[in-house]
Order: structure tokens, then sequence, then C-alpha cells
């Protein structure tokens, strides 16, 4: 007889203990397994598991790219793969002490895993980007759509995942029974009423505390992983951790798809200003606001009524403004025209060689790299999926309902398709469906879509009944330059005596050659844009330098000459700035952060106390960028270093000892980006993001905040309530000195609403 207990009181002395195990492998009368034998089948798993996570990544020979990504500790001392082994490891320790069963807990790993690298492959292969974690909010916000992302020939992936899913479970039972132990810690309880006390305790200890450690150890390095110089972030670099931000699908394959994953878990954006508040920003609003209203009074025209085109042109400079650099022929006889009729001049690139989607970002939203932590390599990554307010320039035209961007390339690259999405961008025509890019032509040899199919992709969405914002980046300049082009007749040649290698000669020829197609296709595009009757302005701008000039990098006195790029600001005929060039003092440097503010200058047009700010700090800092070198430089940021600040003239300058005037500046630009980027979003619920709108006299303002201790004008009793007030207190006394006074108390309730709404709307 056995009680409840699992005890068998006919025999005490021969006492028989059941337990949750025994059920799930009855009749087991095996001894326990050597200690050796859960080591080796714990490694097992967790190689198993490595390989599904990077099977999730590699849609094309998986087992190949698995093989190389064990092989390349040997070839090229690279361990990613011990690093997520050792990360996935500790995942799989923790949930085996959770569990307490070594034979339950590795299927449940192991499935865990599986479902998570089936959902990676349908990403991968629907949209060619890995899962991010801002992608959780989806299971929240529209987990109904979730089978709109499982592609075609998916039947046959669940069948595999349902086979090696039981597969998994018969061994998982197999060992379970073979094995003898039970629990991984028996300290007894119900099941052994005479288990020593002591003993207990030291295993709850012993358990708690092999849960507690790793796990810790887990969330630090998670915390710490995308900052740089932290204990994590060196630690991944031990290992040989080299981050691709631009392709998320590379850098999974590259560096392991679970670090990939953890990477862009917490990124550092920036330190919290000491004085940030709701008070603060709010007085913040209310200086630009101000300020908006003074610039306003001599602007005659509103920037909605054009339409305005950014054209970020890939890699485009001015090769022979390359120190030791010469060439045969100039590439770009038609630009350099234009830039010598309009505003223009050079822009100060945050990288070489690449970067292209930071110098995007910073031309949308106005920030500045130059404000970011080291540790924000790609804010298009990193940081816009996490933001729950993203305002950014196109959205002055109707909320963005009035924008188009163009991209004759892939729609995963940097994310971009889901940051155009929460930009609000209507169309993001690209090579990828839904929204396929019209013209697809290329030059010679070339494996991008050529720049004058690009532009007139966009020509034919212009829509003249109504004002836009359309983007276009363009891929055609696009690295590697390898001889595409027939019948280039460029020749490059060193200015030093120092003769330059074949490959960079190659690559500079080719590159230039590219350069002349895009001065010819640019030229088009404008004379294009002249014949419409709709006020057109294009701000025209080169991102980044291409690394290919190996001989002028070796100089570290290059390094603001190979990060100054070409830029122009123009306006067709039918609009009023046609012909503007704004003076070599305020246009000769800048930076992209500055130029929605300088295409309002250009244009003559009102603006928003945000876009007023960036006016008075393009005059006082003309350019800022962060820490620069003569490296290509497009997926990490350089962790130490000055931020790079150019006066007017193009030179350095310590921002540090700048008046005071500009360091105020600089300190509202850091509680300004910090509000946006990781802060409240205090400002999003005033009008610091918008244009003015005309009122009924056809003055155009701002309304600003009131200070502190004012009332609103809504506040205020309206005269009509104060006139009425005053009638009835007239009807309550006799004769007309009663009405008299009456009348005054309501003129004086109006002045009082008359100077309060002053004060308030002043």
């Amino acid at each position: 007889m056995i009680d409840t207990t699992g005890i068998d009181v006919a025999d005490a002395d021969n006492t028989v203990e059941l337990t949750d195990a025994d059920l799930a492998y009855p009749g087991n009368n095996h001894r326990a397994l050597p200690w050796w034998v859960y080591v080796i089948a714990f490694l097992v798993v967790d190689i198993v598991a490595v390989g599904l996570l990077q099977w999730s990544v590699w849609t094309v020979e998986p087992l190949r790219g698995f093989g190389g990504f064990i092989s390349k500790m040997w070839t090229s001392g690279d361990f990613q793969f011990l690093l997520n082994l050792l990360i996935l490891g500790i995942i799989y320790f923790v949930l085996t002490m959770l569990i307490n069963r070594f034979w339950v807990a590795s299927p449940v790993f192991l499935s865990i895993v599986g479902f998570c690298a089936v959902a990676e492959r349908f990403k991968v292969s629907v949209r060619y980007e890995t899962i991010k974690p801002s992608d959780l909010n989806f299971l929240k916000a529209d987990a109904g759509n979730m089978t709109s992302f499982i592609p075609t020939g998916a039947g046959r992936i669940f069948a595999t995942a349902a086979m090696f899913f039981l597969t998994m479970v018969v061994i998982a039972y197999s060992m379970g029974k073979r094995d003898g132990r039970r629990r991984l810690f028996d300290y007894g309880g119900r099941e052994s009423v005479g288990a020593d006390r002591r003993h207990r305790h030291l295993c709850i200890t012993a358990r708690v505390v092999l849960i507690v450690i790793p796990a810790l150890f887990l969330g630090l390095f998670t915390a710490g992983l995308a900052t740089t110089g932290s204990w994590a972030n060196n630690l991944a670099q031990r290992f040989g951790d080299s981050p691709k931000l631009w392709d998320s699908v590379w850098d999974a394959q590259s560096n392991g798809t679970l670090i990939g994953f953890e990477r862009f878990i917490n990124p550092k954006v920036m330190d919290e200003p000491a004085n940030y508040s709701e008070k603060t920003m709010k007085q913040i609003a209310r200086k630009y606001a101000k300020a908006a209203n003074e610039m306003n009074e001599d602007r005659a025209s509103n920037m909605e009524d054009s339409t305005v085109i950014m054209v970020l042109s890939e890699s485009y400079s001015d090769p022979t403004r390359v120190p030791g650099l010469k060439l045969n022929k100039d590439p770009m006889p038609n630009i350099r025209r234009i830039k010598q009729g309009t505003t223009s001049g050079l822009m100060l690139s945050a990288g070489y060689g690449g970067g292209t989607a930071n110098m995007e970002f910073m031309s949308m939203t106005g920030l500045t790299m130059a404000n970011f932590d080291a540790s924000l390599s790609s804010p298009y990554q990193q940081l816009v999926p996490k933001l729950k307010w993203a305002p950014t320039f196109n959205q002055l035209w109707n909320g963005g309902k009035n924008s188009q961007a163009f991209h004759p390339y892939e729609s995963s690259m940097y994310s971009r398709a889901e940051n155009y999405r929460k930009f609000n961008f209507q169309h993001f025509w690209t090579l990828n469906e839904p929204d396929v890019i019209a013209h697809q032509g290329k030059l010679d040899s070339s494996p991008y879509v050529k720049d004058s199919d690009a532009y007139q992709s966009l020509l034919e969405k212009i829509d003249t009944s109504k004002s836009q914002f359309l983007s276009v980046l363009t891929m055609q300049n696009h690295m590697n330059y390898d001889n595409w082009y027939a019948n280039n007749e460029f020749q490059a040649s060193s200015a030093t005596g120092q003769p330059l290698g074949i490959d960079e000669t190659t690559q500079i020829q080719t590159y230039a050659k590219g350069v002349e197609y895009t001065d010819q296709a640019t030229q088009a595009f404008l004379a294009q844009l002249d014949n419409i009757n709709k006020p057109i302005t294009v701000i025209f701008y080169g991102d980044h330098l291409p690394g290919i000039y190996a001989s002028a990098s070796q100089d570290s006195n290059n390094s603001v000459k190979l990060h100054e790029t070409d830029y122009f600001i123009w306006s067709n005929k039918a609009s009023s700035s046609h012909g503007t060039k704004l003076p070599a003092s305020t246009t000769a440097i800048t930076s992209p952060n500055y130029f929605m503010a300088q295409a309002a200058e250009h244009m003559n047009a009102k603006v928003s106390p945000y876009l007023a700010f960036l006016t008075m700090m393009h005059d006082k800092v003309p350019a800022m960028e962060p820490p620069v070198v003569n490296e290509i430089q497009s997926w990490s940021r350089i962790p130490s270093g000055q931020a790079l600040y150019l006066d007017k003239n193009g030179n350095r300058f310590d921002i540090t000892k700048a008046d005071e005037e500009t360091q105020e500046l600089m300190k509202d630009y850091k509680l300004i980006q910090y509000d946006i980027s990781a802060g409240k979003g205090y400002l999003k619920n005033t009008k610091f993001m918008t244009l003015p709108e005309p009122d009924a006299d056809g003055d155009a303002k701002i309304e600003e905040l009131p200070e502190p201790g004012v009332k609103n004008t809504g506040e205020v009793p309206a005269p009509d309530e104060s006139a009425a007030a005053s009638e009835s207190a007239a009807a309550k006394g006799s004769g007309k000195d009663s009405a008299k006074g009456s009348e005054t108390k309501g003129a004086a309730a109006k002045a009082a609403a008359k100077s309060s709404a002053k004060a308030a709307g002043e």
C-alpha cells in the first residue's frame, strides 16, 4: 500500500520514492548517468542551437554558411562562433536550472530556438532583414497579419520543423528513461519526508546561485553590448565581433544571429543633459517660437507652397579636390556651373567610403551625429525603430501625406522600408514590392541603376496640382568601381610624384566616369524641372567620398578634405527664388543637419521654431560632425576623439572656447536632440515643429507658449461675457451711476483680456 506522500506504508524500512519524473519515465530502474554525458549532451544541444539560428539567415547553402562560420576561427582568427555558443549556452543553462530536469529542458530549449529560427528565416526570405527587438511590438499591434510574412513554400519548413521537434522529444525521452537521475538538484519535499534539512537548504541555495549569476551576466552583457567602450563591447570585439549595421542579414551571418539581435536591444543614444525637464523644453519652445516669428516678419513665402526635392547622390564629390590627384578632364563641368549660379558650397560628411544612411538621417531630421554617443553607429537601425515620435521634414507637407521617396536598390538596407513608414512617407519606390521603382536601366557593366533612370522615376511622380516633398537616393556611384564603363577616357595620375597603385588608378578612373554621367543626368533633370509650371526647389548633395583614395588617405592632414562633398540648393523658373544665390559667408560650408533650414532661407520661406533654431545654429557653427578619419567608416563610430566643428571659412575651431551665445545654442541643441531621441518627447505637444499658418489678416505667426504664471488667453473671460456680467450688475443696481459703474468694470475686463492675450500671444 502506498500513501499520497509516496512512502510504502507496508514496508517503512524499504520506502519507495515516487516523483513526477517517475510518472514521466515509468519503470525506470537505471543508475544516474555520469557527469561527462551531461557535458557532451549540453555542448551538442548548444551547437545545434547555434546552427539553427545561423540556418535562419543563410537561405542559400546554409550548411556551407555554418561551416564557414565555424572554420573562420582558424582561417581568419575570428571567434564569433564561440561567442554565440557562450551566450546561447548561458540561456540554455539558466533554463535547465529553472526546470531542474536536463532531459526536459533540452527539448524545450531547442523548441524555443527552433521557433525563433523559423520566424527569422521567414523574415529574411520575405524582407531580407533580420528580426529586431522593435519587431516584438508587432506581436501586440498587428499580430493578426503575421501570416502575411509566411513565404511561399513554407509548408516544407513547417514539416521539417515538426519532424525535428518530434525527433528531439523521442531522443530526450529515451535518454531520460536510461538516466536514473530525476532532478539535477533533488533536495526532497513531499516525496522525500526524511530528507536532511541542511542538505535541502544547500541545494536550494546552489540552484538559486546557478540561476542568478549567469542570468545577471547575460543581462549585463546584453545591456552593454552596443555601448562603445563597455566591458561587454570589448569582450565581443575580442571574439572578433565586427558590426555590419547597414545590412542586418550580413551582420547576422558574420557575427552570429543572436549577437546581431542583442546589439539592438539597448544601444546608448546620448547622455541626458543636466537640466532636462518639461519646464526646460517649454522654455526652449517659447524661445524659438519668438525667434521664428521675428524671422518670419522678413520672409514672404511659405515653404509648403513649393515642391521640395532632396537628392542624395551616392558617393558624389569633386575628385579634382582630392589632395595629390590629377585628372586629364573635368568630370563635373555642369554641376560646377550650376553651383556658381545658385546657393552652394561644401558639405562636411561624417563618413568616408560609407555611412550613407547617417547623412540621410541628419538631412531628414535636423539632428546631428555629433551629439549622439559614439555607441550609436546607425540611427536608422539602432534608434528609429524604437522612437515613438519621429519628426522629419517631409511631414511639413501635409503630415507626410504628400511625400514620396525613391531608392533604386533593396528596401531593406538600413531598415529603410520600416523607417520610411514611420516617417509617414506615402510611397517608398525601390527594387522590391510593393512599390517597385519604374526605371531600372544600368550603364555598361555597372551593377547599379543609373542616375538618369532614378531621376526619371521621380519626375513621373511630380503632381503639379499640389506641393510635395520628394526624396531620391541614387546608387550609380556606389562602390566597388571595377572598370565598368566602356570607352572610359579618364586618366588619373599622382600630382606628388609618388605613383598611384594599379587598383587605385582603375577605381578612380571608373569613379570619375560615373561622376561625369551624374553631372550630365543632373543637368538634364534640372532642365526638365525648369519646364514644369510649379515652384520646385532641389537640395542636391553627395553623402561621402568613395573610399578609393589610398594615397591621399595616408596623410592624416587630409582628413577634412576627404570628408567634404558638394551640395547646392536650386529653384526652377516657376519659383520666386529662381536664380537666388545666398552669400558664401553663409553657404561655403555646411553639414546635412542644416539643409532644410538653408532651403527655407534660400526660398525666403517662413520657418518653424525648430527651423529657426537650426538657422541660428548654422550661423554660429556652420558644420559639425563626429570625429573623422581617413579610413572606410560605414558601420562603426570612432570611440574616442573630439567632434569636428568648422567655422565659416571651413577651419576647425574649439567649441569649448566659443562665445556665450554659441555655447547656449549648443546646450539647447543637445536638449532638443535628447528630447526627440531618448527623452520624454515634451516638444511634441508644442508648436516647435509646426510651420506658421496665415490668420484672417494674412499674417503668419507661431503661437508662443505663455510665460510661467501668465494665463492663456482662453482662461480670461471673453469681452461679451464681461459685458453681460456688467449688464446684470446694472440691472440689479439703480440709476445711471450704477449702469456707468458697470460699464467701467466691463471696460476694465476688456482691457485685462486684451493685455493677457497680448502677453500670451506675443
